[in-house]
């Protein structure tokens, strides 16, 4: 099948001539004729197969006729990353040449003014990060009523970038009669939901099974030691004779480690991540494509959609978290039917994610090779997420499992009458009585519970204790008399002197007697003890006239 069977117009088969392309790709067979009847297309198939194109080309024969208004766009491509949006910008620069739609760009790293230029001058293709647009809509800059065709492209990508509110935001500002475009290389659940409650009545095309890498792509797994992945990485670059390469990684500060550790072997590399400025991203992906250096350590702002044309090699210096982006990274390479080769480094605590990986794609990755530095497979436990009982060292042999530590024993703690140490031992109280010099002076008071009192609780008795008199307290009222209370032990809890250790003295304090000058009534009281509780709140003073 040619793209004149597609039922494209003459200038797009014109501007596909011009770029050398003759036969449509799976997915571009299926796609485009469905989309060009104006139906909804909900689209799965790996990453290099061509998806781009095929929502690109029948959205320019789409909107040709007709012309767009102010700060209103007739279409919408929704990109979860700077690198595609810009990607997406090209490839309408290149089918669109016969053809006069004028298109913008609004990602972030930009000057808005910029943007909102272009916007009020009317756009007919909006391509866009969801951040940097709902910025224009919710400034009034941008009206999203008159859109014909809105695109989301690698859906998959946006949920894991958490994307997804905003993209549920952006399709309320979109008209409810508008034409839907779901494409990803995935298809979980997740976005089989949002696709539902997205499109009407889509038609699905799925081209390959979902997340299969290309049978074009040459894969090897290694395990190593993590503490030699720097220089195991050096090795393998050294081997192979690498022209050009994409190293991945999971953590961003890994990368710069990563580059240095490279520049310092000799190897000419610069690295690449989103903690890194919109110009300098775009500077340093240029330049890779000129071939102006050989080695690019990323991180997974280039495992999506990045078209570079004859990559040999990809290298995964960690293994990904998500199963999903490991077709991704290596989809870079073995692409439009040359043949690459993506080489992976993983650790045995990765192992876990290299079992998620190969359940995905439905087969083990082969083994690979690199002398003195390549350790064991683990065994069937680690890879299911399990705790292993033993590992492998270096040759690949077992090792003696870890003899589990057992956990110290801890006495139960026992009601009062069941421990022999306080049998043995009788609690008391200590009690503080002032000496006629008014010095406080301990007194030990027997407080040792009968067994009456051990059975039922005794009422509060009180014993009026005659308060010393001193020189400071004449001439006062006399206090009150204190309480002396015997409570019973407290069976739900250890008795009080048990929460210390048996060599602390005991605690000295006031006791059950309260010094007389400390019960002393205030000069100008308007109470008395035996005054009820509404007597004893103050009383306002009348001001006098």
């Amino acid at each position: 099948m040619s793209f004149s069977e597609l039922g494209l117009s003459d200038e797009a088969l014109r501007a596909v001539a011009d770029a050398g392309y003759h036969t449509p790709t799976p997915i571009q067979q299926q796609a485009i004729p469905i989309i060009l009847q104006g139906r909804d297309v909900l689209g799965t198939a790996q990453t290099g197969t061509g998806k781009t194109a095929s929502f690109t080309l029948p959205m320019i024969d789409i909107l040709a006729a007709g012309r767009a208004k102010a700060r209103m766009a007739r279409s919408l491509i929704l990109e979860p990353t700077r690198e595609l949006a810009a990607q997406v910008q090209e490839s309408f620069k290149v089918y669109g040449k016969y053809h006069k739609l004028t298109v913008a760009l609004l990602i972030g790293g930009v000057r808005m003014e910029e943007q909102e230029r272009l916007i009020d001058r009317g756009v007919d293709v909006l391509i866009a990060t969801p951040g940097r647009l709902l910025d224009h809509a919710e400034h009034g800059g941008l009206l999203l009523g008159g859109l014909k065709v809105l695109v989301i492209d690698e859906a998959d990508r946006m949920l894991d970038m958490g994307f997804i509110p905003d993209v549920e935001k952006i399709a309320k500002l979109a008209p409810t009669l508008r034409q839907t475009l779901f494409f990803s290389a995935t298809m979980p659940k997740e976005i089989r939901r949002l696709a539902d409650r997205f499109l009407q009545n889509p038609k699905s095309v799925s081209v390959d099974p979902p997340a299969s890498p290309a049978e074009t792509v040459d894969q090897l797994l290694i395990y190593i030691d993590a503490a030699d992945k720097r220089e195991a990485m050096r090795s393998l670059l050294k081997q192979h004779e690498v022209p050009s390469a994409l190293i991945f990684c999971n953590r961003k500060r890994d990368i710069g480690v990563l580059t240095r550790s490279l520049k310092n072997a000799g190897f000419d590399a610069l690295e690449l991540h989103g903690d890194m400025s919109q110009p300098a991203r775009t500077e340093t992906l240029e330049k890779f494509r000129r071939g102006e250096f050989t080695i690019l350590v990323c991180s997974d702002v280039a495992a999506r959609g990045l078209d570079i044309q004859g990559l040999p090699f990809v290298f995964l210096y960690d293994v990904p978290t998500h199963a999903e982006d490991y077709v991704h990274r290596i989809g870079r390479t073995g692409r439009a039917g040359m043949v690459g080769r993506a080489i992976t480094l993983a650790t045995h605590e990765e192992a876990k994610y290299v079992g998620q990986v190969e359940q995905l794609i439905g087969r083990p990755i082969p083994m690979g090779s690199l002398p003195n530095f390549e350790r064991g497979q683990p065994d069937e436990d680690q890879k299911r997420g399990r705790k292993s009982r033993g590992g492998r060292g270096r040759s690949g042999e077992r090792s003696a499992p870890v003899a589990a530590v057992q956990p110290a024993e801890t006495p139960l703690r026992t009601a009062p009458e069941a421990s022999p140490v306080a049998a043995e031992k009788p609690k008391g109280r200590v009690r503080r009585r002032r000496s006629a010099t008014g010095v406080a002076q301990a007194e030990s008071v027997d407080a040792t519970p009968t067994p009456d009192v051990q059975e039922t609780a005794a009422p509060r008795t009180e014993t009026p204790e005659a308060a010393p008199t001193t020189e400071k307290s004449e001439g006062r009222s006399a206090a009150p008399p204190a309480r002396a209370v015997q409570r019973p032990p407290r069976d739900d809890r250890q008795p009080r002197n048990d929460r210390q250790d048996r060599g602390d003295k005991p605690v000295v304090g006031l006791g059950d007697h309260m010094p007389a000058f400390l019960m002393a009534t205030m000069p100008g009281s308007e109470t008395t003890d035996d005054a009820s509780d509404d007597e004893k709140k103050p009383r306002r003073r009348r001001k006098s006239s």
